[in-house]
């Protein structure tokens, strides 16, 4: 289809028009995450709060998944990248199986991107850059919250926050050795756009030895 209006279009206006066009087999990129950068840029575009936000999917030791909501900060032809404590639940649960899930739920603009694959953590140099580049708050953040873990009360956390600022009060805040980012490297990559009736379009990047391919899946 032809890229909707990508002139600060009004969400419902993209919308109306993104399904009357849906999405067809020849506008595809051939490569996923050049297809990807289209649709989050159009998202990004329309001013929809927080597009980069994207539901997470792990598994514990019993086989239960949980979901948790999590942000993309960067994506390269490697994978789709975000930030946590080392010692959360979530990073406890890759660390054990790293095989993941996300879905970006751009549900404003009748839009979803489905990512199944493995997550594994990037160097310590990739995550030091970005850490610098946090505000100092979340900087302190980071050091202050012992993530996942039960906490007797907010008055706890706030303490803990006051007590990293007086450690830090001096020059830059280091990047803790406990947090860091991963990388989510697609093994599939689902494009669903939203049409009449329920009849939506959808499309998945599968990677195999000789590159990526791709199916039109029935909605």
């Amino acid at each position: 289809m032809s890229s909707p209006d990508t002139t600060n279009p009004d969400p419902a206006e993209f919308r109306a028009r993104a399904m009357a066009e849906g999405l067809n087999r020849a506008d595809l990129d051939p490569d996923p995450v050049e297809q990807f950068r289209r649709w989050y840029t159009q998202t990004i575009e329309t001013r929809l709060p927080e597009p980069n936000a994207m539901s997470l999917a792990t598994v514990d030791a019993d086989g239960q998944p949980t979901l948790r909501t999590v942000l993309l900060k960067f994506y390269d032809t490697q994978g789709f990248v975000f930030f946590t404590n080392y010692h959360s639940r979530k990073a406890r649960q890759i660390d054990a199986n790293n095989r993941v899930a996300l879905l970006f739920p751009w549900v404003a603009l009748a839009r979803q991107v489905k990512i199944t694959g493995r997550a594994a953590r990037i160097s310590t140099l990739e995550s030091l850059k970005y850490f610098a580049t946090r505000p100092r708050g979340s900087q302190i953040g980071a050091w202050s919250s012992p993530q996942s873990e039960v906490i007797t009360s907010r008055t706890m956390l706030e303490q803990k926050v006051d007590q990293m600022k007086r450690k830090f009060a001096q020059g830059e805040v280091p990047l803790p050795d406990f947090w860091g980012g991963y990388r989510v490297v697609p093994d599939t990559i689902e494009f669903w756009q939203g049409r009449d009736s329920r009849l939506h379009d959808r499309f998945r990047y599968s990677k195999g030895a000789g590159g990526w391919s791709v199916e039109r899946l029935a909605p």
